[in-house]
């Protein structure tokens, strides 16, 4: 195979950390020819990591795109409302395209981005991860043999972790749906389209529950200070404490703060930026839990509960088949089979790495370049057309929240979301 050259945007977390490794791992596959990030110390160490020339090393992913095109593939691990532009301008000038998920926060731009890619030909794969994962591929499998007959139910619980949804989703970055997305966006449509991909189904109605239950100002403890630095009373006793964390157990959490890696500089970062916040005294307003019903077109059911209030960060999920059922946790890398007409039970252990998402991030980002490079014997599982539906499941789910739980038609967003397409094309925007 041909060895493919990929520009990255965004050389952060996901973009670092996540997807370029795999091109110091195996460089006679990828190479990142440039990148785009507005952070210096980041951008700096980034290019020095893979020898990038200066004149291929950009603050600004506009400039970018002011070169002629001289790469395969363009990576986009900008914040979430950072994808339409990006992507956009990466189609038309004929970059396949790899995206961090989720497309978008705006439904009217998803369907822009699958139309886009369909009209100028290119590859528009999203980084639904979990789907290339050892455990959901071999579950997906099970299901596909028959062994369980028709699936009828299924329930998936996305523990997120007391102190994950602290440090995103409370003090971050994706604390905000407005700033970012909703939480059933940014977090959970990684579920929505698993959910999606094991149903085989279309799904055609959704309700949904959920509220930012404790992350208030009113269920601040007397006398908490606005930060954490400021001398908190309850501080030893808080389990949301950020001196404590980022200081200890949590160092590594602080890189996603500061590129620093001793505690003073942690702290004076802590002093001056949103992540030495009080939990209760912050800007935030996602959810921490919420629950998803979700009805398919043959008649299958589903339910998601995501939840911050979980001492680890793990999923756990039980398939209920006409002829047998599955129980497993994508942790403990197991799930079990159960056969009702012989009784029998089947354990199936599979092999995953400690890395990205179980070996996810890796596996998507080599059947993305291999696509590319043009092996026959890969597609994409996570093409845009496909990622939509787990977008407007997401979407939906959002609005029933809002609406008290109302039942949301599908059908009907679909048809909604087109016509607001449409008035954009016509205006040109």
């Amino acid at each position: 195979m041909r060895k493919v050259r990929a520009i990255l945007l965004g050389a952060g977390a996901r973009g670092a950390l996540a997807y370029a490794p795999y091109a110091r791992k195996y460089p006679h596959e990828l190479e990142i020819a440039a990148v785009a990030e507005p952070w210096r110390e980041r951008r700096e160490a980034f290019a020095a990591e893979h020898s990038i020339p200066a004149e291929y090393v950009f603050a600004d992913w506009e400039e970018v795109f002011r070169k002629p095109k001289f790469a395969d593939a363009v990576i986009i691990c900008t914040q979430d409302r950072m994808h339409f532009a990006p992507t956009m301008r990466a189609l038309e000038l004929g970059y396949d395209v790899l995206l961090e998920k989720p497309m978008s926060p705006d439904p009217a731009e998803c369907l822009r981005m699958e139309r886009a890619a369909a009209h100028y030909g290119r590859k528009l794969t999203i980084c639904h991860v979990l789907r290339c994962t050892p455990f959901w591929s071999e579950l997906h499998a099970t299901i596909a043999s028959g062994a369980i007959g028709d699936v009828v139910s299924l329930q998936l619980s996305e523990n997120v972790g007391y102190f994950h949804i602290a440090h995103s989703f409370v003090r971050g970055k994706w604390r905000s749906s407005e700033q970012s997305s909703p939480m059933i966006l940014a977090k959970s449509c990684h579920d929505t389209d698993l959910i999606a991909w094991l149903v085989g189904e279309e799904c055609v109605r959704v309700s949904s529950y959920g509220s930012l239950f404790h992350f208030r100002e009113g269920n601040a403890p007397e006398g908490a200070p606005m930060r954490c630095t400021d001398g908190c009373p309850h501080e030893a006793k808080c389990a949301f404490s950020a001196s404590r964390f980022y200081l200890g157990e949590g160092k590594d959490w602080a890189l996603h703060f500061t590129d620093a890696t001793d505690n003073g500089s942690i702290l004076q970062a802590l002093r001056e930026g949103p992540y030495g916040r009080c939990v209760y005294r912050c800007d935030n307003d996602v959810v921490d839990h919420q629950v998803v019903a979700m009805e398919f077109a043959n008649g299958a059911t589903a339910v998601f509960s995501m939840s911050g209030f979980t001492h680890d960060c793990s999923r756990h999920v039980h398939i209920m088949g006409t002829k047998g059922e599955i129980r497993g946790c994508m942790e403990e890398r197991k799930f079990t089979i159960y056969d009702f007409a012989t009784q029998r039970q089947n354990e199936v252990r599979v092999h995953a790495t400690e890395e990205g998402h179980g070996g996810g991030d890796e596996a998507l980002i080599r059947s993305f370049i291999r696509e590319l490079a043009g092996d026959p014997d890969v597609s994409s599982l996570t093409a845009a057309q496909i990622s939509v539906q787990s977008h407007l499941i997401a979407f939906a789910a959002e609005r029933s929240r809002l609406q008290n739980g109302e039942a949301v038609a599908l059908s009907g967003m679909r048809e909604e979301f087109k016509a607001l397409l449409q008035a954009d094309l016509r205006q040109g925007t």
